[in-house]
């Protein structure tokens, strides 16, 4: 790519570190940017504007460009549920559901010693905090099924339960529509 300029490979290199962009498709989301200027500066104003307002709530860690955040702001919401997640993302998606109205706690990390994460990166003091100030009398831990959401969740439940602070994990197993026959062992033991 040295036959290109150097400003645009700059901005490919930088495209192909965001999560889902490979090398061609930041080549094509680069070319295409060079030829839709005013998108360009839009995209470019939108990126400085969040980098400089928008930084973490003081009481769960979701985004917010405020001390706190909307949700933890929200009088009507059940301040004795706490729903812990790795990401703000899995906020986003559990809002869009409309069907949980407590309060969160984001983790921005999960236990994977393996990667050099440990429980220092997750909040969890705190989470134990907010748990005991606040009265929490609902803990769901909402990690993913992934190996190091596994790994977080047991993490949590036992830290939790050593506090007596009882802990529930969301259910996992059979998809919607789903037929038995087609399940793999992890899926139907998990159902079961």
């Amino acid at each position: 790519m040295s036959f290109l300029p150097p400003s645009l490979q700059k901005l490919i290199v930088e495209l192909a570190k965001l999560p889902s962009i490979g090398n061609r498709s930041a080549e094509r989301l680069a070319y295409y940017l060079t030829n839709q200027p005013q998108l360009a500066a839009n995209i470019s104003d939108a990126i400085n504007q969040t980098v400089q307002n928008v930084s973490l709530c003081r009481d769960c860690f979701f985004v917010t460009d405020s001390e706190i955040c909307g949700v933890c702001e929200d009088s009507q919401r059940d301040g004795t549920t706490l729903c812990i997640v790795e990401k703000p993302a899995d906020v986003i998606a559990i809002e869009q559901a409309s069907i949980y109205k407590g309060v969160y706690h984001v983790l921005h990390s999960l236990w994977a010693p393996l990667r050099g994460q440990s429980a220092d990166d997750m909040n969890i003091d705190r989470l134990l905090e907010r748990i005991v100030s606040n009265d929490i009398r609902e803990v769901i831990i909402a990690t993913g099924a992934t190996v190091e959401g596994e790994a977080t969740a047991l993490y949590l439940a036992k830290l939790l339960g050593d506090k007596g602070i009882k802990a529930t994990r969301l259910a996992q197993g059979l998809p919607k529509g789903g037929e038995l026959e087609y399940l793999d062992d992890v899926t139907l033991t998990r159902a079961l």
